[in-house]
C-alpha cells in the first residue's frame, strides 16, 4: 500500500513549488499525494500559472475541499507519512502555531502535530516580522516540524528559473525520505 503524504497549498506566492511538488511524487511509486488547497491558493494559482483546476488535480491521488472538516485528513486514523504545507502563508503560520484549526488544511496540520508525523512549512513571506518570526522559532521547537523557507541556492549553477524550483521542492520532500532525480546535493569543496 501507498503512504499518503498530505500537500496543502496555501494563498502565499510559490504555487509554481506546489506544482513541482505533485510532479515528484507523482513519479514516486511508493506515495499517494493528498492535496488541500486554501481558498486563497486558488487566486495565487491563477496568478501564478497556466494551469487548470483539473490539470492540478491530475498531478494529486487524491483532493480535498478545504472546507470539509470532516475528510480523513482532519482524523489521526487516517494514516499519512506527515504533511508539507507549499507555499505556507503567515496566516496559515499563525493558525497551526495557536491551534486554530477552523479549516481542513489547518486541522490536518494540527493532526500531524498530535500524531508527531513530520510537519514541514515551506514558509513565504518578506521581509519577517517579530511575529511571524516569533511564531516559527516556537513551531520549529515541536519534534518534526520543520521550517523551510523557499530559499535559491547557487551552488547547483542552475541554469533556469524551473530548475531552481525543482531543486527546492526535492529539498522539501527529501525529510519524507523523498528522493527526486536531478536533485544536487551539496558535495563540498
Amino acid at each position: 500500500m501507498k503512504k499518503r503524504l498530505i500537500i496543502g497549498a496555501t494563498g502565499a506566492s510559490g504555487l509554481p513549488l506546489t506544482i513541482e511538488c505533485l510532479k515528484i511524487l507523482k513519479k514516486a511509486e511508493d506515495v499517494s499525494a493528498c492535496l488541500i488547497m486554501s481558498d486563497s491558493a486558488w487566486i495565487t494559482l491563477k496568478q501564478e500559472t497556466d494551469l487548470s483546476s483539473e490539470e492540478l488535480f491530475s498531478l494529486a491521488d487524491e483532493v480535498y475541499d478545504p472546507r470539509d472538516i470532516g475528510a480523513g485528513p482532519a482524523s489521526g486514523t487516517f494514516r499519512t507519512a506527515g504533511m508539507l504545507v507549499v507555499p505556507c502563508s503567515m496566516k496559515t503560520l499563525a493558525g497551526i502555531h495557536s491551534g486554530y484549526a477552523d479549516t481542513l488544511l489547518l486541522r490536518a496540520a494540527d493532526v500531524t502535530i498530535k500524531e508527531q508525523r513530520p510537519l514541514v512549512l515551506a514558509v513565504r513571506e518578506s521581509p519577517l516580522s517579530p511575529i511571524h518570526l516569533r511564531n516559527m522559532q516556537e513551531l520549529s521547537m515541536i519534534p518534526g516540524v520543520r521550517i523551510i523557507p523557499p530559499m535559491m541556492t547557487w551552488y547547483t549553477r542552475p541554469k533556469s528559473v524551473e530548475e531552481m524550483t525543482h531543486h527546492m521542492a526535492a529539498k522539501l520532500l527529501e525529510p519524507f525520505g523523498i528522493e527526486s532525480e536531478n536533485y544536487h546535493r551539496w558535495q563540498g569543496i
